[in-house]
């Protein structure tokens, strides 16, 4: 390896194999891996000459001290980028690298297929009421068919929060296969870039007193965490069901455990949580009519390799100069043309 190759490192995991198949394909780029436990004299030399950070998104994974924040990035002097594995970017500190000039890019689209149809997946299991029919009948207890009495999710309203990748897709989803109406809040989006996409652009409380479902497809940040609150639940319709594929800390466990016991909604899907996985003897376990996964709506083999070669083709083109297509900070790009100069030598493009 030439000594003025281009470096970049992961800690403990790739979104897959892909990706280090393809970026191997470059002898001018190195990979590096670093764990959790690495020593310090072990990760120091990776930290200082690194390029690019490939991270994973979970916060229960990636050490806190190999997350992205001011104390990390005090160790990478040479960083210009720092690529998150899947769409979201929580453990990144992006106001953080904005400051310093270094991009932030994430894999919006990647998985939009896999998360999309695990949303509906739960939307369609929670309506039939699948899971409290298998519980009750492998228990003996299913002596009464009108008991499981369920819900046709055709002709009726589904609230989308974040109509980006995912909650497009969703959208599609819905229409297409039950004619169903799709409303949105997107503070994003105009409301002629939202109907372009399948649905009414409203404001979140009034998506809250009309859907049938919520289904959650928004990134966390600042604006978002906590968004679904007790007040938000308690607009919500008696009969329509929560599902959330997007990320914990959007929704307050506490006030959805408040709502599901005061029956103020009919039940929820949830694949993401504060602390992932979640404890058994977690409060929101207890509920029949609540559907539970770890965190794995992105979880296919489709959508790993697809986010493994979308991901490993932007840092290539991060290192070759080019603009990265999905910028999270896009405000950075003077700071980062500079920074990028300075470290890699020559402009960027765009």
């Amino acid at each position: 390896m030439a000594p003025n190759a281009k470096r970049v490192f992961y800690t403990k995991y790739l979104p897959s194999s892909l990706f280090a198949d393809l970026v191997a394909k470059r002898p001018d780029v190195q990979l590096d891996r670093l764990e959790n436990d690495t020593p310090a004299p072990v990760a120091q030399p990776i930290l200082s000459q690194a390029h690019v950070y490939q991270i994973g998104a979970s916060r229960q994974v990636i050490g806190q001290h190999l997350q992205v924040h001011d104390a990390l990035l005090d160790q990478t002097p040479n960083l210009i980028a720092v690529s998150s594995n899947g769409a979201g970017y929580d453990t990144v500190d992006v106001d953080a690298c904005t400051a310093r000039g270094i991009a932030v890019v994430n894999q919006s689209g990647g998985n939009k297929e896999a998360v999309a149809e695990h949303a509906l997946a739960m939307m369609l299991t929670l309506s039939k009421r699948l899971i409290e029919a298998d519980r009750a009948t492998r228990s003996g207890a299913a002596h009464d068919r009108n008991a499981f009495l369920g819900r046709e999710l055709n002709g009726k309203t589904v609230g989308v929060l974040g109509i980006g990748n995912v909650g497009g897709r969703l959208a599609d989803l819905c229409r297409g296969l039950f004619q169903m109406r799709v409303l949105a809040y997107d503070p994003m989006l105009t409301a002629e870039q939202v109907k372009a996409r399948g649905a009414e652009k409203v404001e979140l409380n009034e998506l809250l007193e009309q859907a049938d479902y919520v289904s959650v497809h928004c990134p966390l940040t600042k604006q978002s965490r906590k968004m679904m609150g007790a007040e938000q639940f308690a607009r919500m319709r008696p009969h329509a069901y929560f599902v959330t594929t997007a990320r914990g800390f959007i929704h307050d466990e506490e006030a959805l455990a408040a709502a599901l016991s005061g029956k103020q909604i009919a039940g929820a899907g949830l694949d993401v949580w504060e602390d992932e996985p979640p404890p058994s003897d977690h409060p929101l376990m207890k509920f029949d009519n609540v559907l539970i996964s770890p965190h794995i709506a992105g979880s296919t083999i489709e959508a790993r390799e697809n986010m493994g070669r979308i991901a490993a083709e932007q840092v290539l083109d991060i290192l070759d100069g080019k603009k990265p297509p999905r910028l999270i900070n896009p405000e950075v790009w003077p700071a980062y043309k500079e920074r990028f100069a300075r470290i890699m030598g020559g402009t960027p493009e765009g």
